[in-house]
């Protein structure tokens, strides 16, 4: 998917909505465990119940290499039902991988080519040989970690690095590097107040923001100080859309909380 396809994908839509697919069989509706395949059961349902509003779904790969064999199977369910049935949604592997040369490019043919998905999120902290290898893919795109939302963020990412804070490092070099035009970057809702000097460095970029809902995070703040003449945003919401009910409704209920912030995202959206 291009740039232009998934801006066009927001305005019809009139939502930046991604639903983050972190499925925990703990938490999911106990008949589901009946299935055959019980994550992708509730994959389906979710994706077919919020798919109006919706721009982005996001699997988190470490939820899926949980379970294994069945993990994965399911795991490609999800993105193949995904691709057949809704191409215009943009498809985010969050799988933070984070390595050098040929390593780096089996990973982006894993992801990419074999599994097909639109974008997967990397991890920079070995530098620009370790991010390139997926920049190579034509209309793929890598969404690099700047600046994330849970505590730990501060050990690193805001430290200063000679003078200047190591976020803003990645975001400066990173435009540097071969095919920058193919990356996005992943900015902590929680860190809503780093958003407008984050676009002084990076003004036309995407940016992946999670932490809305469930960590704490403001939409208004986001959009305030991160919105660009684009958009430039993917909201990410999990928790508060698919566990939204552990009933036999939870479909039902996560298209009610997703149909609620898509109307306060619309606010947001200008022709």
């Amino acid at each position: 998917m291009t740039t232009q396809e998934l801006i066009a994908q927001i305005h019809k839509k009139k939502s930046f909505l991604c639903v983050g697919l972190d499925v925990d069989t703990d938490k999911i509706p106990a008949h589901l465990l009946k299935e055959e395949d019980p994550v992708f059961a509730f994959n389906k349902a979710i994706i077919d119940a919020t798919a109006e509003v919706t721009v982005a779904y996001k699997p988190n790969i470490a939820f899926y290499e949980a379970y294994g064999i069945p993990g994965w199977k399911a795991l490609r369910k999800t993105i193949d039902y995904i691709n057949e049935n809704y191409p215009e949604i943009f498809t985010i592997a969050d799988a933070k991988r984070g390595d050098i040369g040929n390593t780096a490019a089996m990973y982006a043919r894993a992801f990419f080519e074999d599994l097909g998905f639109d974008s997967v999120t990397v991890a920079p902290y070995m530098g620009r040989d370790s991010v390139e290898p997926f920049l190579d893919f034509e209309n793929k795109h890598t969404i690099l970690l700047a600046l994330t939302s849970n505590p730990g963020a501060f050990d690193f990412q805001t430290r200063d690095l000679d003078g200047k804070a190591l976020y803003k490092r990645v975001l400066e070099t990173s435009a540097t590097w071969k095919n920058s035009s193919n990356l996005m970057y992943v900015v902590g809702a929680t860190k809503a107040e780093y958003l407008r000097e984050i676009r002084r460095i990076v003004p036309d970029s995407f940016l992946l923001v999670p932490g809305i809902g469930a960590q704490g995070g403001s939409l208004e703040e986001v959009c305030r100080y991160g919105m660009n003449e684009n958009i430039g945003l993917l909201v990410n919401s999990a928790r508060g859309i698919i566990y939204a009910s552990g009933g036999t409704d939870f479909a039902e209920a996560a298209r009610t909380e997703a149909l609620k912030l898509q109307a306060a995202m619309t606010a947001f959206i200008t022709e």
